[in-house]
């Protein structure tokens, strides 16, 4: 390995173990960007293949399994670079404790204004990004850093909030300042490195957040929309329950249907696989995002 490329893994290393000193989860990361290790389970002739085809997610004890590899132990993390020493990068798992990180990842490369877009959605849904962490891409871009409720699940998306602009949400990753990749270095944009990630605000959370899927409900005492929300919960998959739960809960509150709509909310989201108390939790922070008191 040449010289640059083992100061380049020294000094990832290094930073990743001072962003897990702050309850970030990493993982080494390549010169692409990639997780640097590769998957246990990728070739097909593979002795010990994933059990009927279900994704192994680190269960089976090996390394390689990418953000699921994620750790804020300094010991794993060493582990894990030292079963990669090629990697020159670090990535900071999105979704989990204490930050439950979202980033909104503000892309050039596609020839358009990412940063109006996000000004332009800021003033026509009255939010205000908040002073927090920013990261400067290699290309001009950048990545912000917003913390999220602990009991919402935000996906991955690209371009679905306007074009340019990327959410890194649960089972995605940040590429961590100090990184350094094929295209140049990442580092953290001036008097913004040792700020905590700032709570999303509420208006952009509910942007973040899937939209329902058409369906056709029944009238109910809370109407034809009240009913619709509670079957938009019904149709939830393992994996956005809780998703699912919160952004119906929002809409409930903001049409003024949502203290009757609990009770039918709560026995949806029972029907899915959620607990009582976790249901109520879930629909208690969406009273408080839409400045209800729940």
């Amino acid at each position: 390995m040449a010289t640059t490329d083992r100061q380049a893994t020294t000094l990832a290393l290094a930073h990743a173990l001072s962003a897990a000193e702050r309850g970030l989860a990493v993982i080494p990361l390549s010169r692409t960007k990639l997780p640097a290790l590769r998957s246990p389970h990728r070739d097909a002739s593979d002795l010990d293949p994933d059990p009927v085809g279900v994704p192994c997610h680190g269960e089976c004890g090996r390394l390689g399994h990418g953000v699921y590899d994620a750790s804020t132990d300094p010991a794993r993390i060493r582990e894990l670079f030292a079963a990669a020493p090629w990697a020159t990068g670090y990535g900071i798992a999105c979704g989990l404790p204490p930050y439950n990180l979202i980033g909104i990842d503000l892309d050039t490369k596609t020839g358009t204004d990412s940063s109006s877009a996000l000004r332009e959605l800021a003033l026509r849904h009255l939010f205000t990004i908040p002073e927090t962490v920013v990261v400067l891409t290699p290309s001009g871009g950048r990545h912000l850093w917003l913390s999220g409720p602990p009991d919402v699940v935000v996906p991955n998306s690209a371009s679905r909030l306007a074009p340019g602009i990327d959410i890194r949400g649960a089972g995605g990753y940040l590429v961590g300042p100090g990184s350094r990749t094929d295209h140049g270095l990442y580092g953290a944009a001036p008097a913004t490195a040792h700020l905590a990630p700032a709570p999303c605000p509420p208006s952009l959370l509910r942007l973040l957040l899937p939209p329902p899927r058409t369906n056709h409900p029944t009238p109910t005492s809370t109407g034809q929309h009240g009913q619709g929300l509670v079957q938009f919960v019904l149709a939830a998959h393992e994996g956005q329950r809780n998703t699912r739960l919160f952004w119906a809960a929002c809409r409930a509150y903001e049409n003024d249907i949502g203290p009757a709509l609990i009770d039918p909310l709560v026995e949806a989201a029972l029907g899915t696989g959620l607990s009582e108390r976790e249901a109520r939790a879930t629909i208690a922070s969406a009273a408080r995002m839409t400045g209800h008191r729940p």
